[in-house]
C-alpha cells in the first residue's frame, strides 16, 4: 500500500495546475507575448505610451481585467449556453473595466482624465476577449487566472518599455522628473511623444523581441 502511494506521488505532476501553470506563465509573458509577438492591442500601445506613468496604469488595468474576467468566465464555463457565450464574456469584461475606471476616477482623477476613453476601450481589446474565448472557456479557474496574469504582465512590460523610452527621449524626463545628467547633453526629440514616435518605438521593440526570441521551430524547417 505504501509503495503504491509513493508511486502515485512520484508520477503526479508537481507545480501549479499539475505543472501547467509555469508553462502558461512563460507562454503568455514571453513565448506568445500578446503585443510584441502577436501584435495585438496596439491601439493603447500607440495612444497612451507618451508617458511611463500612463503606460504603467494601462498595464495595471489590463492585468486586473484579464485576471478577473478569465476567472469568472472559467467559473461559469459549464453553465453558460454556447450560443450566448460571447455576450456573457463581453458583459463580464465590461464589469471589470468599469470597476477599474471608477477606481481611477475616485482615487486618481488626473490620470483618469489623461487616459480618457482608452481604459473603456479595454472592453474591445482583442487580448482580453481572446484569452477569455480561447483559454478560460476550456480551462479551470486557477490556470485561467495564471493565463490572464501572464498575458497581462507581458502586455504591461512592453507598454512600460515603450513608455519609458518615449518619455525619456521625447521630454528628457522619467515619471515627470528631469534627469540632470541626461538633460545636460540631450536635446528632447518632440517626435517621440507624437504619433509617429509611437510607431517607431513599437516597431523597434517588436523587432528586438523577435530577434531575441528567434524564429519559431516550424520556420527553421
Amino acid at each position: 500500500m505504501a509503495d503504491k502511494q509513493l508511486a502515485c506521488a512520484v508520477c503526479q505532476p508537481k507545480g501549479i495546475c499539475g505543472g501547467k501553470g509555469l508553462l502558461t506563465l512563460k507562454e503568455g509573458a514571453w513565448g506568445k507575448n500578446p503585443l510584441a509577438i502577436q501584435v495585438l492591442g496596439i491601439c493603447s500601445a500607440l495612444a497612451v505610451t507618451n508617458r511611463l506613468e500612463n503606460s504603467l496604469v494601462m498595464g495595471a488595468a489590463l492585468i486586473f481585467v484579464c485576471v478577473g474576467s478569465n476567472l469568472i468566465v472559467s467559473l461559469l464555463r459549464k453553465h453558460t449556453p454556447h450560443r450566448i457565450r460571447m455576450v456573457a464574456e463581453v458583459a463580464i469584461i465590461a464589469t471589470f473595466v468599469i470597476l477599474f475606471d471608477q477606481f481611477l476616477k475616485a482615487f486618481y482623477w488626473d490620470m483618469s482624465k489623461q487616459l480618457g476613453p482608452y481604459v473603456g476601450l479595454i472592453i474591445t481589446n482583442c487580448i482580453v476577449m481572446g484569452r477569455a474565448e480561447a483559454f478560460a472557456l476550456q480551462n479551470p479557474p486557477v490556470l485561467s487566472m495564471v493565463d490572464g496574469l501572464a498575458n497581462g504582465i507581458g502586455y504591461a512590460v512592453v507598454l512600460a518599455i515603450i513608455g519609458f523610452f518615449r518619455e525619456l527621449l521625447g521630454t528628457g524626463e522619467i515619471l515627470g522628473h528631469k534627469l540632470p545628467v541626461f538633460s545636460e547633453w540631450y536635446t528632447p526629440n518632440q517626435l517621440m511623444i507624437l504619433a509617429p514616435g509611437a510607431f517607431f518605438a513599437l516597431g523597434i521593440v517588436i523587432a528586438i523581441f523577435n530577434v531575441i526570441k528567434g524564429p519559431a521551430p516550424e520556420e527553421n524547417k
